[in-house]
């Protein structure tokens, strides 16, 4: 039975979902199936937090923010799975009128917008490191950054 948070716009509705986002099922055995995903995505996410290093820029606590928004729920929801044989438990109901989206959880929002940040943080500093390795290359004194200028690095000379 549906519980009206505000209206009939958001409600809180107990649903098990025994296979993956939108309700992907690959039969009996989705359960571990989707649960071996979810530990290979931790370990990926992990090693992409370790290879980060410190947060010297902006861009880099973004993109750790954004790598333990994933993991954070994909934890979440992995531990969700193990814990029970019904599924993961999905209870955030979102539609107006005859139309709802599919039921969902915090740790299903989580794994959204941490690889929609996580995208958008990787583009970024791509284009970043592209445009100065044009500027370099086009001989602009301007395009030493803090990185380049490290004792040791390669540079123009003073």
């Amino acid at each position: 039975m549906p519980h009206r948070i505000i209206g009939d716009f958001l409600r809180f509705t107990l649903a098990y979902n025994p296979g993956a986002a939108f309700s992907m099922s690959l039969g009996p055995y989705s359960r571990y199936i989707f649960g071996a995903f979810a530990v290979v995505a931790l370990v990926v996410l992990w090693r992409l937090y370790r290879l980060s290093g410190p947060a010297q820029r902006a861009g880099d606590r973004v993109r750790i923010l954004a790598l333990g928004l994933a993991w954070g729920g994909a934890a979440g929801n992995l531990i969700d799975r193990i814990r029970s044989p019904l599924g993961v438990v999905d209870f955030i109901d979102i539609g107006v009128s005859g139309w709802r989206f599919w039921t969902f959880n915090i740790a299903d929002s989580a794994v959204t917008v941490g690889a929609i940040v996580l995208a958008w943080s990787l583009s970024r500093e791509e284009r970043e490191e592209r445009e100065a390795r044009e500027a370099v290359a086009h001989g602009s004194p301007s395009a030493v950054t803090e990185r380049d200028a490290s004792p040791g690095a390669p540079g123009p000379d003073p």
